[in-house]
């Protein structure tokens, strides 16, 4: 079901009331960045929470126990728990979120946890097989693996530790979680709104677990642990190549640099529209977002003022390669080489204030910029997760696709396209194999906000699962009846 712009607002606005007024206890006080409590929210202790990663994995394994013991209706009234949690403190986990980390705006994070809610899979994703024949009858059947050990990210923090809980739950799974530092209190108090919707559905005190302060070497203790039978990493390359290295049972979902092409059969107004929609949402955090734009020559202006009259601010070739001096900074790689790498300080911030950083003064309703580049701008090669658009232009679908495949850097990831050229549009999502392709919408209609399918924050394309569901947490099992139990 699609979340209205009226139901977000209302939800804000609710929450903003809270926080001005200190009406009701459940409203979190922004805090400065970084200075949120991983143990506890407003005098309550969060619960699943330790300071030791053998002691989480035991916890999670307790949990395991138990919810392997549960029917699949009593799942269900789990999940039926988290998803009303989940709606009711979906203001208040945008709030952490964008407090705690500084990315980010409290609206998107809010639509989010209610699309979280509303479009992850349950139980109804574990199906089973049966296969008969002359021989008789084999049953497959979807097992849990037992204990999972999940990394998560800071660019959706709450949002990846609720769906992925969620999924391996459904599952039959525990979960143990590994949270990004820069997001451990949001990351919490995800963890702790499961289990308290865990109780509330009858299922044990703490079933996923998690650490209070996850460093580098919590994570190693848990990809060495002998009762983490399934690594799951949602992050950037580093932690995903770890995870894979493991030489356990892991699901990596990678970074990404998704580009849109607009042709010259496009609906252009709309597709401007769409594209800053896409581009802005979350300040561009999303992995699936709009990342760079490859416009045909003969509609690039057509597009740009659209653009503009949706919420862009257009910046000139100068004042693009002043920016890029503030949001990519040298930093000395392991081969002893200079490299330009992202501003941690400048990822998904607001357009007004990046734009405030070369000066540029702005109102409020600007959310995204955009500029004219070449292909070779570094806008264009790397993934800022900023509201930063590059728009190239291009002669023609031969040029756009090259191109847009090449700035995709192999991730298949994401890919985006605005046509009403079917031959266009089959031509590229062959040549540019994403996992996930979205033809004439705004990016985040591929994880299902306002668009068909279910949703996930943890998109796993190097190890070719896809968007995640709780049939991606299970292992096959098979079970054969020799010469009986076949009927026909």
């Amino acid at each position: 079901m699609a979340i209205s712009e009226k139901e977000i607002q209302n939800v804000v606005a609710a929450v903003l009331k809270e926080l001005n007024t200190g009406s009701k206890p459940a409203a979190a006080a922004v805090k400065p960045q970084g200075e949120w409590d991983s143990t506890q929210y407003r005098g309550r202790k969060f619960k699943g929470i330790y300071s030791d990663m053998n002691e989480a994995i035991a916890a999670a394994n307790e949990g395991y126990k138990a919810v392997r013991r549960m029917t699949l209706a009593e799942r269900e009234k789990i999940l039926a728990e988290i998803r009303r949690l989940t709606r009711e403190e979906a203001p208040i986990m945008a709030v952490m979120g964008v407090a705690e980390t500084g990315m980010g705006r409290v609206d998107h994070k809010t639509a989010k946890h209610m699309l979280v809610a509303d479009k992850t899979p349950g139980t109804a994703d574990i199906t089973a097989e049966v296969k008969t024949g002359d021989d008789g009858l084999t049953l497959l059947e979807r097992a849990p693996f037992g204990v999972v050990g999940a990394i998560t990210p800071s660019t959706n923090p709450s949002e990846t530790v609720i769906c992925n809980s969620m999924g391996m739950i459904a599952a039959g799974n525990g979960v143990v979680f590994n949270p990004h530092p820069n997001a451990i209190a949001t990351s919490n108090y995800a963890v702790d709104l499961v289990n308290r919707a865990s109780k509330l559905g009858g299922g044990p005190d703490v079933l996923v677990a998690s650490m209070d302060k996850p460093t580098m070497e919590s994570a190693a203790v848990m990809q060495s642990h002998p009762l983490i039978k399934l690594l799951v990493c949602t992050g950037g390359p580093g932690v995903v190549r770890a995870v894979l290295s493991s030489g356990k049972k892991a699901i990596g979902a990678g970074a990404g640099n998704p580009p849109v092409i607009v042709d010259d059969t496009a609906d252009i107004q709309k597709a401007g529209k769409d594209i800053i929609d896409g581009c802005s949402f979350d300040n561009n955090l999303p992995c699936i977002a709009e990342k760079e734009c490859f416009a045909f020559a003969s509609i690039m202006e057509e597009l740009m003022t659209a653009m503009q009259k949706n919420g862009a601010y257009k910046i000139t070739a100068q004042q693009a390669d002043e920016l890029a001096k503030v949001v990519l900074v040298d930093k000395q790689g392991k081969d002893g080489k200079v490299h330009k790498v992202i501003n941690r300080k400048c990822v998904g911030r607001d357009a007004k204030v990046l734009l405030g950083m070369i000066g540029v003064q702005v109102n409020d309703d600007i959310r995204c910029i955009i500029c004219e580049t070449g292909f070779e701008h570094p806008f264009v090669q790397e993934e800022l997760m900023m509201p930063i658009l590059p728009i190239v232009r291009v002669e023609n679908i031969d040029q756009a696709i090259d191109w847009a495949v090449k700035a995709e850097h192999g991730n298949r990831h994401t890919a985006h396209m605005h046509s009403k050229n079917i031959e266009n549009l089959s031509r590229f999502a062959y040549a540019v194999e994403t996992t996930i392709f979205v033809k004439n919408a705004p990016s985040y209609a591929g994880i299902g906000f306002g668009g068909e399918g279910h949703t996930t924050f943890t998109i796993a394309g190097p190890t070719g699962e896809g968007l995640t569901s709780a049939r991606s947490f299970t292992r096959w099992r098979r079970c054969v009846m020799k010469d009986a139990f076949r009927i026909i």
